[in-house]
């Protein structure tokens, strides 16, 4: 294709003219001159059908114009650009040295923005976001692609040994973000996040803690501790009642809504995203947590079963701990409850072990899936219909004769 058809005679001719005009000087590049006697600079190419335009800068000999051997010069490193399958405007030279980089932060923001839809509730995403704005504070005003191997141990070191587990998760969250970038292609290079191999070296291994376990009640002490709080008013007593009856976590009681129940059927569907495995669960429901519900539901002002101050929103995660309080229980956790749950059908009833797991929503290799079948359902019936009687029982009396119940 001609090249060089323009002249810097012919173009002050056409300054002079005072009449609009486009001149071409070949192969995508183009002066536009305005009526007003200003010109400037354009290149023109097309790419998959679609028409594009690069402006080069306004037309002149002046420190910031550009001279008609400017304009070639340019117009030929754009050629260049994409002559190889580039795209100009992120590519340029004088683009790329005008454009503010995009900081770590920038990044991390548009990382949780992305995984929204991902996580598995607002309390993970809260955490994500916690972490990435606090902990990792010093980071984020840092261009991403300068993120180095001494700014990542610098947040973490800290935290290694004094909070193993939240500086273990932010070093894999802190990877992520430069994963994203470099996925961007917004930095190149080994990921300074990277543990194996990497600061694995850097950092040690951390000291093997002993994981705590939430403190249960023991399940002798249940009965005699449900008598207490069949007697406390409030929200917060019934799904603390609740919690315990179907052996729930306490998230999946307190956000529970109307749409999930089924008097008919006497369950309680609890949908996947609420579920720690992330799948869904139905919870046969006994006829004492039938009880607590028929009694809310003649009373329900939203469709949440626990409504909060605000009806559109759930009543507070602490309103069961706050229960605990008021019954001089709080050495025992809500959480704790399920352990109670959980040792009651070993230590004092022949029910499978495969059923009580799958009542606690624990998956099992291999037998998880099956017990989510009908017949499956039937056999957590009883089990949940034999808790809440064990339960009823003011200091458990009929815990012999629970030894003697059958499971399946």
């Amino acid at each position: 294709m001609t090249r060089h058809k323009l002249t810097d005679t012919k173009i002050k001719a056409a300054l002079r003219s005072g009449q609009p005009a486009k001149l071409g000087d070949g192969d995508g590049l183009w002066l536009h001159v305005q009526s007003s006697g200003a010109a400037s600079w354009v290149f023109i190419w097309t790419r998959h059908k679609w028409r594009r335009e690069m402006g080069l800068g306004s037309y002149g000999t002046g420190a910031r114009h550009v001279s008609l051997a400017d304009a070639r010069k340019k117009a030929e490193t754009v050629r260049g650009i994409l002559g190889r399958g580039g795209d100009p405007f992120k590519e340029l030279p004088e683009r790329i040295a005008s454009v503010r980089p995009k900081t770590f932060g920038e990044c991390a923001d548009e990382l949780l923005t992305a995984k929204e839809k991902i996580f598995r509730n607002e309390k993970h995403k809260a955490q994500w976001r916690m972490t990435l704005e606090v902990y990792a504070k010093s980071l984020r005003k840092i261009p991403v692609k300068d993120v180095s191997t001494d700014d990542v141990v610098r947040v973490l070191r800290p935290l290694w040994q004094e909070k193993q587990e939240t500086a273990s998760r932010l070093r894999g969250r802190i990877e992520n973000v430069l994963d994203y970038a470099k996925a961007l292609k917004l930095r190149d290079g080994e990921n300074p996040a990277r543990w194996k191999g990497h600061l694995d070296h850097v950092l040690g291994q951390r000291q093997k803690l002993m994981r705590g376990h939430h403190a249960a009640m023991p399940y002798t002490d249940v009965p005699t501790f449900m008598v207490k709080l069949k007697e406390t008013e409030g929200l917060g007593a019934r799904a603390l009642e609740l919690c315990i009856l179907t052996a729930t976590r306490s998230g999946e009681v307190l956000n529970a809504c109307w749409s999930e129940i089924d008097f008919d059927a006497a369950t309680w569907t609890i949908p996947a995203g609420r579920m720690k495995a992330g799948k869904e669960h139905v919870v046969p429901l006994s006829a004492n947590a039938l009880a607590i519900l028929k009694a809310l539901h003649e009373k329900r002002i939203s469709d949440f079963i626990f409504p909060g101050q605000a009806p559109r929103r759930p009543v507070s995660n602490m309103a069961m701990t706050m229960v605990m309080r008021r019954l001089k229980a709080d050495t025992c956790t809500v959480h704790g409850f399920r352990s109670s749950f959980r040792d009651w059908c070993g230590d004092v009833t022949n029910f499978p072990r495969d059923v009580a797991e799958s009542a606690l929503a624990h998956v099992i290799d291999g037998v998880e899936a099956a017990y989510r079948r009908g017949s499956a359902l039937a056999k957590r019936r009883k089990l949940m219909e034999a808790w809440a009687a064990y339960c009823s029982t003011a200091k458990g009396d009929n815990v012999l004769a629970m030894k003697r119940r059958k499971g399946g």
